[in-house]
């Protein structure tokens, strides 16, 4: 029997990249499919794109910024489906600059979406199935920057590599439930997450005079190749039924991560400390 096959799987940030193309992924392995996001006129459109392909849908206006909205989120999907198995604590932003010049307002915002948007999304999802004993798998959306620091991406890393560790942690307590973890680590995924991070920053949260999307990185700051969210989710489906911790998405990635180790490996030799 498929193990998607009338699972229910919520999926926070689900109107857009990533997390559509999950949507598109689990529902084609005849899962039931909750998707969340704070941009109404972008969920409706992905529901009805994934209802006119057959789906069973359900959308949910969410802002994971507030662990109240959260919460509504599990009651309203427990109320229309019963259930949960799957849930992905997707919803995320993406803001470039040097940390040297970066502002409260800039830290702040980053963290609430990325750090703060997956803390609401366990601290409201893993008791419920670990009360339901029925297993399920969370899948926490982090990025090659929560694995490798990088300029330009000073607190986008520092919000990621906080979700790294919460997962790792968190895949260590599960297990005796049999309710599965993975971090989902990309690097350059085909999105508008660049475009959306400005335009669904809160105003509260501008910067004095900010009225256009910051410049982008310069030339060679971002290196590896672009991969489409299809073949994001398609890994994605890969580690959930592997149970496999880290889901990682370019071979390039590879190098990355033995430099890292490397060095940190060099530490160790004699006459270093």
């Amino acid at each position: 029997m498929d193990e998607f096959r009338d699972r229910v799987a919520v999926i926070t940030g689900g109107a857009g990249g990533i997390g559509r193309a999950l949507g598109r992924a689990f529902a084609a392995r005849g899962a039931r499919i909750v998707l969340a996001d704070i941009d109404q006129q972008a969920l409706d459109r992905v529901c009805g794109e994934l209802a006119a392909g057959g789906a069973r849908v359900l959308g949910v206006r969410t802002d994971v910024t507030r662990l109240d909205s959260v919460q509504e989120l599990l009651r309203t999907t427990l109320r229309e489906l019963g259930v949960v198995h799957i849930v992905c604590n997707n919803a995320g932003v993406a803001p470039f600059g040097e940390i040297a010049s970066a502002t409260h307002r800039d830290w702040e915002f980053a963290m609430r979406v990325n750090f703060w948007g997956v803390v609401h999304g366990v601290e409201t999802f893993v008791p419920h199935l670990i009360e339901q004993k029925a297993g399920g798998h969370v899948l926490n959306t982090a990025s090659m920057a929560g694995l490798v620091g990088m300029q330009w991406l000073g607190i986008y890393c520092a919000s990621k590599f906080a979700v790294v560790g919460l997962s790792e942690s968190l895949h260590r307590e599960l297990l005796p439930h049999g309710i599965g973890v993975s971090v989902l680590c990309p690097m350059i995924v085909e999105t508008d997450i660049t475009a959306n991070t400005y335009r669904l920053k809160p105003a509260e949260l501008r910067n004095e005079g900010e009225t256009a999307p910051p410049p982008s990185p310069p030339a060679g700051a971002m290196r590896g190749g672009v991969i489409a969210p299809e073949e994001v989710a398609r890994r994605v489906v890969r580690g959930i039924e592997r149970k496999d911790l880290y889901v990682l998405t370019h071979p390039e990635q590879r190098e990355f991560l033995r430099r890292r180790a490397a060095r940190l490996d060099a530490m160790f030799e004699e006459g270093t400390w």
